[in-house]
């Protein structure tokens, strides 16, 4: 099978389902920043070297291409995309709790930094908000269940990629770099 299919050579792509739009689309930046973002999980994939973290990294990858598959729905296959549960976001939740139990209280911003590993869970940080405000966008203009579903869970993992970063500074023994305004 050929990865080619000159379909996208005039600018549009297909979304699931069938329908036609342009590659400009938001909903195709909607889902091409998800896209993004779990690359970027799978750079901070290959720093992370305990298994604890590192598979639960790579099941939000997976998760994360069942929220593609749901921001690229033209809405005429709904019944082939996969189920989206709330235990998904109850459960970033209680490892956010887990992970800041064990950190020192925030008392100031910190910068992003510390060490590779920390550097590139903030990326993964600020490409999961950007994503977020993808997917806000898009359901200002066509708001479903699906839809809001993703919205909260960006947040949630956005959050985590936050709590991660200073749990691995924590792992690390490397001093959290606290923001000093001018």
């Amino acid at each position: 099978m050929k990865i080619y299919t000159k379909g996208g050579d005039k600018g549009t792509t297909s979304l699931f389902g069938g329908k036609r739009v342009s590659k400009k689309d938001l909903q195709i930046e909607a889902y091409g920043t998800v896209d993004e973002l779990n690359a970027h999980i799978g750079a901070l994939i290959s720093e992370v070297l305990k298994a604890e973290p590192r598979q639960e990294l790579m099941g939000f990858q997976s998760i994360l291409f069942d929220v593609g598959s749901h921001l690229a729905s033209d809405g005429t296959a709904d019944k082939y995309l996969p189920e989206l549960k709330d235990s998904l976001i109850d459960n970033l939740e209680s490892r956010m709790d887990e992970m800041t139990a064990k950190l020192p209280e925030l008392k100031s911003f910190i910068l992003p930094g510390g060490n590779k590993r920390v550097a590139l869970t903030h990326i993964c940080r600020t490409v999961c908000r950007r994503a977020e405000r993808r997917v806000v966008h898009l359901s200002e203009q066509n708001s479903n269940d699906s839809i809001a579903w993703c919205v909260r869970y960006l947040n949630r993992l956005s959050d985590y990629f936050f709590v991660l970063a200073r749990y691995l500074m924590l792992l690390d023994g490397v001093d959290e770099v606290k923001w000093n305004p001018k």
